[in-house]
């Protein structure tokens, strides 16, 4: 094992950017109004496991199915390009299960895509190539502390920015997904 703070630093910024929990908060904060809760211990642990599977396995799942890691991005863009159409329509895309109890929205939307998705997986594959595994999974880990502290306080930062703070940010980063989305879409296929 070799520990190397730099890599470990590097790796977390770099994870901190793609996953961009503080650019998700209207995204949790829409979809805690819509479901009545989130779990972030769930969601939390749920987008750890993908991520450190993806760490392990990711190359050999994708090839398993014949998917290409564009392909793959080009997807996860998709799915973010329509959370962002929900938010600036404020429509509803996504059918969300009613069942009691469920726990379904913390780990679909929540923990994939927005969290664990296509962008943060590739990345993962990226630094695989870059840096030691351990200072991949330390910057992981980083990662999901921070993480959870938001997702436990978005009821918190919510009442916070007040109900038209929370249409506004809604609006603006629903525009900013999309974005990102079309950014990624024009990247894999160019």
């Amino acid at each position: 094992m070799n520990f190397n703070l730099k890599e470990i630093f590097s790796v977390s910024l770099i994870l901190f950017s793609v996953i961009d929990i503080l650019g998700s908060i209207p995204v949790i904060i829409d979809l805690r109004k819509k479901t009545g809760n989130i779990h972030p211990e769930q969601a939390t642990l749920v987008s750890g496991g993908i991520m450190i599977a993806f760490l392990y396995v990711g190359k050999s799942i994708l090839s398993l199915f014949g998917v290409d890691i564009n392909s793959f991005a080009i997807a996860g863009a998709l799915i973010i390009f329509l959370i962002g159409l929900e938010m600036i329509l404020g429509r509803n895309i996504f059918k969300s299960e009613e069942v009691s109890g469920s726990k379904a929205a913390s780990i679909v939307p929540l923990a994939f895509p927005i969290i664990a998705g296509a962008g943060t997986m590739t990345t993962i594959l990226s630094l695989k190539s870059q840096y030691d595994e351990i200072n991949i999974l330390i910057g992981v880990f980083l990662n999901l502390i921070f993480i959870y502290i938001v997702l436990r306080s978005s009821e918190w930062i919510e009442k916070m920015l007040g109900q038209g703070g929370t249409n506004v940010l809604r609006k603006v980063f629903g525009v900013i997904l999309l974005a990102i989305a079309i950014k990624i879409i024009k990247t894999r296929l160019g």
